[in-house]
């Protein structure tokens, strides 16, 4: 049975005080409207309606129920209208995931940009190096950055793509040297990131070569996030591995020098993933859509700043 099509029927045949002129007004045949209302007293086992060949009138029971169907039927309405809207217009919390070195240095100043245009839309921002499980943890979208994605059967959005250089500080290569040649590395202290997207034990440079492979068997120093990579390299403690987007800040106040400048590693793309494309709500379409158009620039920024103070470093 449906009782929602038959409280409605209800409603409306107590509106117009006809079966007939209920009918018309909910486009369906006569009988069909009686037979749902005799339906609807049938399960509550209640007679809501009179019946005299002249009119109808509302039973004591009826009057009742009239106004619990109204107060319901109310309520329907209006979540359905902010279902609508919320596909239709972005409002309400987006649950956002993201890998803390994208969330910081770039999904904050999307966040802001994007509150010009939609400010009916807050954000609960998660930043962790892990891939979660968006159903089970309530995400509305995660950010991540990979090599290649797992088979998840979520929907991704490829949304750019970035790399990591090796940095050094001016104190630590006038100390040892320069290293002129990735073989050269073996003489150094080769500082290990350990995340899961970067390797543990291994650095495999991309240059003019094609690509060479780095064992890195001892290290002075390991941590698992980029900024804190950033500050051990500043330090002076050795080489280390350091993304684009941590790296671009020192080399261009001259704070980190880029060793090896014609190398990069780790290239990986940077991807959107969220549960569904069917009945996606427009607070999660607009903002895939906005940090689609939005972070290719600031990727293409940081990258032009490094090339430029790789260049300067070549000229000195």
């Amino acid at each position: 049975m449906d009782t929602l099509f038959n409280m409605r029927a209800f409603v409306c045949v107590a509106e117009t005080g006809s079966f007939t002129a209920a009918a018309q007004r909910m486009s369906l045949t006569t009988s069909y409207v009686s037979r749902a209302v005799a339906t609807l007293e049938t399960h509550l086992r209640t007679r809501l309606l009179h019946r005299t060949t002249r009119r109808l009138a509302l039973t004591e029971a009826g009057q009742r129920y009239l106004l619990r169907c109204e107060q319901i039927l109310n309520y329907i309405d209006e979540a359905e209208a902010e279902a609508g809207e919320a596909n239709a217009h972005p409002v309400g919390v987006l649950k956002v995931h993201a890998m803390t070195g994208i969330g910081q240095h770039y999904l904050i100043k999307a966040i802001a940009e994007y509150n010009k245009i939609y400010p009916d839309v807050s954000f609960d921002l998660t930043l962790a190096n892990r891939s979660p499980d968006l159903l089970d943890e309530g995400y509305d979208v995660s950010m991540v950055i990979a090599s290649e994605l797992p088979d998840s059967g979520f929907i991704s959005k490829h949304l750019g793509s970035t790399y990591s250089v090796l940095c050094a500080s001016p104190d630590y290569l006038a100390r040892r040297g320069t290293p002129r040649q990735v073989s050269d590395l073996g003489g150094h202290h080769c500082l290990r990131l350990i995340n899961n997207v970067m390797g543990l034990d291994k650095w495999l440079l991309d240059g003019p070569d094609g690509q060479e492979q780095v064992l890195i068997k001892q290290t002075p120093f390991q941590v698992n996030t980029a900024d804190a990579m950033t500050e051990a390299i500043k330090a002076g403690i050795g080489i280390g591995a350091l993304p684009l987007y941590s790296a671009v800040g020192g080399l261009g106040d001259g704070s980190l020098l880029r060793v090896l400048p014609n190398h990069r590693l780790f290239s990986l793309g940077i991807y959107a993933l969220y549960p569904s494309r069917q009945f996606l709500d427009a607070k999660t379409r607009t903002w895939v859509e906005f940090v689609r158009n939005f972070l290719p620039a600031l990727l293409r920024a940081n990258d032009e700043a490094v090339a430029a103070a790789s260049r300067q470093l070549s000229a000195r």
